[in-house]
């Protein structure tokens, strides 16, 4: 009793000191460059220099909640991991720069990923005690602590060895394994709640708040850990143009041409009829040029794919599975200075304007919703970092987690409806890679109030309020009255 005492004193005392630093958001670029560190012979990189500023700058630089890392360190092997990292800056052997660039992102994961993780573990606490006691969200909160757990054991890990780099890319991958159900596993445990007890509006909004940061947090998480898998995991079947995950010549009309197709597939499945495509593309930059990005195509292509489902089946059920010709589905392609903007444009009849905010709550769908067995949907969302796993038609998931994917570089998704004509979905990317910095939840007072607050009372008259708060009585009334 005594030592699981003390293990469970010591794993807080770990969780509250990782979560009182701010998460390090990183750019494209700066993901892009250290890869190109790896790949190539560079030997001056920027991003190099920064990860030595981030990780090993002096204390007095790095005070609380800001972006270094330094007073997580154990500064007794403050010496051995800066000479380490600056070895990787030096002209190498190829398989010598690999180690390098290896150990680099190793001491850097070492230290993000228990923020990352703890940041979020510490908004899980402050969830209403309704939700915390589902076993659904037990099991997803176990996930984290396992994870978080692993992590701290190579804290003080010697970098210089080779059987621990490689014991922690493994590590990484069983991480990943475990959260791969986190998404369906946390929505089952809503369906639980509401299931068990009324939710009013305070507990709906603080869930809404906790989920978007909470999603946001796991696709920060993947990406780095699918970031360092792939450059330094044994399995190396990612696309022979990619760099990671991450495409540096992301061809967004490939992206929509296979998202298309395969939503496509799924349609004709189940309804036995889909619309056509129709794609523009107008490259402001360099006019009549093909439009790509540096990009994470499984980032996109979960939007789109998203995005063509929910217009499909709005267009079939429009018109009818039986129609002759149904309207295509119009998508622009518009790249600029600043923005990449995707335009999806169906004419399936539009929402009313009074839904278009309610598209992206969690648990509204208007398809029914699964069964915590169910293996597959039709007209199913994939993962953003598997497209090939089927799963979220019915939780209502997929409208708001591909906003998620969106904002998560900066970028966002909007939806604009003409109610009896069709909906505009859009999505804007940022055309700049140096510019798509991560949006990364932060745990702190600001944060940990959103938990507590209450939500007022109107100041604007609503819809909803009725004459019976105050009674009129017309003069035709008062002499129904007196005549009676």
């Amino acid at each position: 009793m005594r030592t699981s005492m003390k293990i469970f004193k010591d794993f807080s005392k770990m969780l509250d000191f990782y979560s009182q630093f701010n998460p390090s958001p990183l750019s494209i670029k700066q993901f892009l460059d250290f890869a190109v560190l790896l790949i190539t012979s560079v030997t001056d990189s920027r991003f190099l220099r920064h990860m030595i500023i981030l990780l090993f700058s002096p204390p007095h630089m790095c005070p609380d909640k800001t972006v270094g890392h330094t007073s997580l360190s154990d500064w007794s092997n403050e010496k051995e991991e800066q000479r380490c990292v600056k070895a990787s800056a030096k002209s190498l052997p190829s398989c010598a720069r690999r180690s390098a660039c290896e150990r680099t992102s190793f001491i850097f994961l070492r230290k993000e990923l228990p923020v990352r993780l703890a940041n979020i573990m510490k908004e899980i606490q402050l969830l209403p005690e309704n939700l915390l006691r589902m076993p659904s969200v037990n099991l997803v909160q176990s996930w984290y602590e396992k994870s978080f757990e692993e992590i701290l054991v190579y804290e003080s890990e010697d970098t210089s060895d080779p059987k621990i780099l490689e014991t922690f890319c493994e590590r990484l991958i069983k991480i990943h394994n475990r959260h791969n159900d986190v998404v369906p596993t946390m929505a089952q445990g809503v369906i639980e709640m509401k299931q068990s007890c009324q939710l009013d509006q305070h507990t709906e909004h603080s869930i809404q708040y906790f989920l978007d940061r909470f999603y946001m947090s796991r696709i920060s998480i993947r990406m780095l850990i699918n970031q360092h898998t792939s450059l330094f995991g044994t399995n190396l079947n990612g696309h022979p143009r990619h760099i990671g995950c991450i495409d540096p010549n992301c061809s967004v009309t490939a992206v929509l041409k296979d998202a298309y197709e395969n939503a496509r597939f799924l349609c004709d499945q189940y309804y036995m009829i889909s619309p056509d495509l129709e794609i523009t593309e107008h490259n402001g930059s360099e006019p009549g040029a093909h439009i790509s990005v540096v990009y994470v195509p499984s980032h996109l292509y979960h939007m789109l794919f998203e995005l063509f489902k929910n217009a499909m089946r709005a267009v079939v059920e429009y018109y009818g599975s039986d129609a002759d010709n149904l309207p295509p589905i119009q998508v622009t392609v518009a790249l600029g200075k600043e923005d990449l903007t995707i335009k999806m444009s169906d004419r399936g009849g539009g929402i009313p304007r009074s839904l278009i905010d309610t598209l992206f709550q969690y648990m509204y769908s208007t398809a029914p919703t699964p069964s915590p067995s169910t293996d597959s949907t039709p007209l199913a969302a994939s993962d953003g970092d598997n497209v090939s796993h089927p799963l979220l038609a019915g939780y209502g998931y997929g409208l708001p987690l591909s906003r998620l994917y969106a904002r998560y570089f900066q970028g966002d998704l909007i939806i604009t409806s003409a109610e009896g004509y069709g909906t505009d979905a859009i999505i804007y990317l940022k055309a700049l890679s140096d510019e798509a910095n991560e949006l990364l939840p932060v745990f702190n007072k600001t944060s940990s109030r959103h938990y507590r607050a209450t939500i007022g009372t109107h100041d604007w008259s609503t819809q909803n309020q009725t004459m019976g708060m105050r009674q009129f009585t017309t003069i035709n009334d008062k002499r129904r009255i007196s005549a009676s």
